[in-house]
């Protein structure tokens, strides 16, 4: 009888728990061209196409609602690509009609490979928030565009949701806690070789260097010629030579000002299987116009 009894609760968990594993994993984090558009019609698609409005009238994907890249990251300060107001970012969301069980495609330009970072830094957003089904679409409207698919240039009018955040505890973190976590974490520098040696920089970085003790993983690394993702072997395997293998230490990821890193962070989370995985939204913007933090060459 105890068996028996043992038995049905166990069933009762486990039917309890499918909704949740297939909420979890409702949708890729990287799609492609062919799904998008086979998926066109599926209520629960919600796609954000996030170039300028004047790009997205001229022709965008049919169904997808236009929120400039600007929405998610904004300047404070003097530091570029920062958290706004989560208020003002769960407005964003509902706005866009994403709700806690949307499947969210992120959409952008893929002209130059910086422009693929808008996309990161919106999925790696969402998710911070609490929006677990986040995609991007590979190769992006570029991608779409090539492949001659539909275009529309309606201009979409999303049902607008009320959305609360559920923060993602830690997902971006600030200068204080990188300063803790020196020795400690794995700090990774996903710029170009050549920023992370100290040889060249922006024009709005303060200085040369990097934060003491980081290893590099170019973002540029992530692509390949025609601007798509690599394949998920090539991507474990560049990875782990920075990161290693192990899939429960804690990474805290920088770049310039805490955008392009976002590329690294998402596939390493979404399709590599690290678990710990921070953003540190300063970056080096932050870091090098410190005297006191600690840095290098």
């Amino acid at each position: 009888m105890r068996n028996v009894k043992w038995l049905k609760s166990v069933i009762v968990a486990i039917i309890l728990l499918l909704p949740l594993t297939a909420l979890a994993r409702g949708i890729d984090p990287l799609v492609s061209t062919d799904w998008l558009q086979k998926n066109l019609g599926n209520a629960k698609v919600v796609i954000v196409d996030v170039r300028k409005v004047e790009d997205y009238k001229a022709g965008h994907i049919p169904g997808a609602v236009n929120v400039f890249y600007g929405s998610w990251a904004i300047k404070k300060g003097d530091l570029l690509n920062e958290l706004p107001p989560i208020d003002d970012l769960a407005d964003v969301i509902g706005s866009a009609g994403i709700g806690k069980d949307s499947l969210v495609v992120i959409v952008g330009k893929t002209d130059k490979v910086p422009d693929q970072f808008d996309m990161t830094r919106v999925a790696w957003t969402l998710k911070y928030l609490g929006v677990p089904n986040v995609a991007i679409l590979n190769g992006g409207q570029n991608q779409w565009v090539k492949e001659n698919k539909p275009l529309s240039q309606d201009m979409v009018k999303a049902k607008a949701k009320s959305f609360k955040a559920s923060i993602t505890d830690k997902l971006y973190v600030d200068k204080a806690y990188v300063l803790d976590k020196l020795g400690k974490a794995t700090i990774i520098d996903t710029r170009a070789p050549a920023f992370y040696e100290g040889k060249e920089k922006l024009a709005f970085v303060p200085k040369l260097g990097r934060i003491k003790g980081a290893v590099n993983l170019p973002v540029g690394q992530l692509y390949t010629p025609e601007g798509l993702y690599k394949d998920k072997a090539a991507l474990a395997a560049l990875a782990g030579k920075a990161a290693g293998n192990d899939l429960n230490k804690e990474l805290l990821l920088y770049c310039d000002t805490g955008k392009t890193c976002t590329s690294w962070a998402f596939i390493m989370t979404e399709m590599l299987g690290y678990k710990d995985v921070k953003v540190y939204d300063g970056s080096s913007m932050e870091w090098l116009a410190d005297p006191s933090a600690p840095a290098e060459p």
